[in-house]
């Protein structure tokens, strides 16, 4: 992987969720470097609206996009949560 590569998240853990990043979410890797095995991605939402998150994920925990990503579908993703 490499910067500004598109990925998904395979795996539903805490210290992801807790950042609202969930099992599924599609973001873009923002940094140049894997650090101990982690690389910083950012989830953006459709328009104006803030990201969801820039977090850290390990690099086993992300699954390269090569088409891309759908905004549209973190954000699906982020209602079923957040309506809970």
């Amino acid at each position: 992987m490499k910067e500004l590569d598109c990925v998904e998240v395979l795996v539903e853990k805490e210290k992801y969720a807790k950042h609202g990043v969930h099992k599924g979410m599609q973001g873009w890797i923002c940094d140049d470097r894997c650090i101990d095995g982690h690389w910083l991605v950012n989830f953006p939402r459709y328009g104006e609206q803030d990201d969801i998150a820039e977090i850290d994920i390990k690099e086993d925990d992300l699954r390269l996009l090569p088409n891309g990503m759908d905004v549209k579908q973190s954000e699906r993703i982020l209602a079923q949560f957040e309506g809970k």
